[in-house]
């Protein structure tokens, strides 16, 4: 691993529910590399989607802490790029005006910010959509929008919550391609959420595996095939070999 650019430190997370405290999260640490793509793999309901928006410093950690490049998170910061499961794009704005958005928000220049939109939505393959709003798109385009819109204040991390989960198989694996290309291109550290034991293999430098809640680092399973990566990649021995190990980890029910 190259040096950590992201540093986790027992992170817990409880909730006061009408039974009692319900403990999310438990003594949650790892680090992560400059430049690394890690995938979050767990059972439904293990904390993953909490524990990355405590990444994110969209929530605050009962107890532990996060450093991001040395500095102590404390609040959502500029370093850190968010994509959610859902688009979440603004239908009045055209698709240039829904990436350009948070530059707006911080007031920088117009033209400036309109010309990185553009670097973006070529980086995403959507050059030539710029006009578009986000009806006019598919979901899988709509999470392209999100992607450039969360790259625009030139993050040095990105953070995915199962972006890809509610697409058809056949525009997940496209998706996966994208997302690859663009990662390769951008040389950002990445953090993905998702409960696809294929996927996440797939995708990642390392695969961290949470257990049942309260969520707590199973395993850490380093995935060492080559880049770049390719679909028939998932139908080879080495592939079949990780999958069986993530699967007996996680326990859960074996599809490939």
């Amino acid at each position: 691993m190259m040096r950590p650019i992201l540093i986790v430190e027992g992170i817990e997370k409880t909730y006061l529910g009408r039974d009692g405290v319900l403990r999310a999260l438990r003594d949650i640490s790892f680090e992560v590399g400059a430049g690394e793509f890690v995938t979050l793999l767990g059972p439904s309901g293990c904390g993953k989607t909490t524990l990355l928006r405590i990444l994110g410093g969209l929530l605050e950690p009962a107890a532990g802490k996060i450093y991001i490049d040395g500095h102590l998170l404390s609040k959502p910061r500029r370093e850190v790029g968010f994509v959610f499961q859902k688009p979440s794009l603004l239908p009045w704005r055209t698709v240039l005006g829904n990436v350009t958005l948070p530059l707006e928000i911080q007031k920088q220049n117009v033209l400036s910010a309109k010309e990185k939109a553009l670097e973006l939505l070529e980086l995403v393959g959507l050059l030539g959509f710029e006009s578009a709003y986000p009806h006019e798109l598919s979901v899988g385009m709509q999470q392209r929008v999100s992607i450039a819109r969360a790259l625009i204040h030139e993050p040095s991390i990105l953070l995915l919550d199962e972006p890809f989960g509610s697409l058809d198989a056949i525009t997940r694996e496209q998706m996966n391609l994208e997302l690859l290309r663009i990662w390769e291109a951008s040389k950002k550290t990445v953090v993905m959420v998702t409960h696809d034991i294929q996927e996440a293999i797939f995708l990642a430098d390392r695969v961290l595996i949470m257990s049942p809640r309260p969520g707590h680092i199973e395993a850490i399973v380093p995935i060492d095939l080559p880049r770049p990566r390719h679909p028939e990649m998932v139908y080879r021995e080495g592939f079949g070999t990780l999958f069986r190990r993530v699967h007996t980890i996680i326990g859960a029910p074996a599809s490939t």
